[in-house]
């Protein structure tokens, strides 16, 4: 395993620096720069330069591309042309955890009434609470999120009064865009799971485990659970990654100081360090994740092997 896991952090890097070159070029090749998108068009030509001279934008793409990977190397990703004086790292390490908490309650809560809803629907197949449970997981997933946020504020805060609209730091603040972010990962692990878990309980080992009077509670729980779990867990790398990308629309009808609020603010106004450094913060914890969920495999199902080839 130890193998692997070396092997997968060369192709980390690799994979890095081609995300890194292609964000780069790809935000330079869009029409306008960032004291356009901040300011009127009809500046005075000196003021562009000193401003171009400043962060560099005069030099030629190579060169600009050049100093940010030796700066990169160095652990410095430069400052914020949005929030001029403010450094890049400080801002992601500062608005992260906001983004981390709001995306990682989500998570949480997404994966386990969906699991648990899931089960409930397997095992009443043909029954209204799978039905029920069916109904709810097709709206979750053909509903966006950003729909559902703003129903929900327009119910629960403006008719109702029982929640805030928007804003951050208490609980109340955070159940709407928790549910709003949430709907949609009940729905895929409900169907997932439900799927799973109809596979299992047809196997051949379960069928001999009730002919030998294995209670039902105790067959789900060691062999229907653990089973049909693994191919649950597949989805779970890529959403552990996006806990902190995933919620760029919800921050901003919710105005969460997060991190996808920033991103979504630097790429309107052509932050170029700002969106290339996030860019690359959010590839690097999507491919852990991964790394993390193919070790969980291993851990929970010692049967599965990890390729060393």
């Amino acid at each position: 395993m130890i193998k692997y896991i070396v092997k997968r952090v060369i192709y980390l890097f690799i994979t890095l620096f081609i995300i890194t070159t292609a964000t780069f070029y790809l935000m330079h090749t869009i029409p306008g720069d960032p004291l356009t998108a901040r300011v009127q068009k009809n500046l005075p030509e000196q003021i562009r330069v000193n401003f171009e001279r400043k962060y560099g934008l005069d030099k030629p793409l190579y060169e600009q591309y050049g100093l940010f990977l030796k700066n990169m190397s160095q652990g410095d990703f430069g400052e914020s042309i949005t929030y001029p004086g403010v450094k890049i790292a400080d801002r992601i390490f500062s608005t992260a955890p906001i983004s981390g908490a709001l995306g990682g309650t989500a998570l949480v809560v997404g994966f386990t009434l969906g699991m648990v809803l899931g089960i409930i629907a397997a095992l009443n197949r043909g029954k209204w609470p799978d039905y029920l449970v069916m109904f709810l997981a097709i709206i979750g997933i053909v509903l966006p999120s950003f729909v559902l946020a703003t129903l929900l504020q327009y119910v629960f805060a403006n008719k109702l009064g029982w929640l805030p609209v928007m804003g951050w730091g208490t609980v109340k603040n955070a159940v709407l865009p928790v549910i709003a972010l949430s709907f949609g990962t009940i729905a895929t692990y409900a169907r997932y799971m439900r799927s799973s878990v109809l596979e299992v309980i047809n196997s051949d080992y379960i069928l001999t485990a009730r002919a030998k009077g294995v209670s039902e509670f105790n067959i789900i729980r060691k062999h229907v659970f653990k089973n049909a779990f693994i191919p649950s867990l597949t989805i779970l790398g890529p959403q552990i990654g996006g806990i902190f990308a995933g919620s760029f629309v919800i921050e901003k009808i919710f105005s969460i100081p997060g991190l996808g609020f920033f991103l979504v603010t630097s790429i309107q106004d052509r932050d170029y360090p700002m969106i290339i450094s996030s860019t690359i913060f959010f590839a690097f914890l999507f491919i852990v994740a991964t790394l993390v969920v193919d070790v969980l495999y291993v851990i929970i199902d010692p049967r599965i092997k990890l390729s060393e080839d």
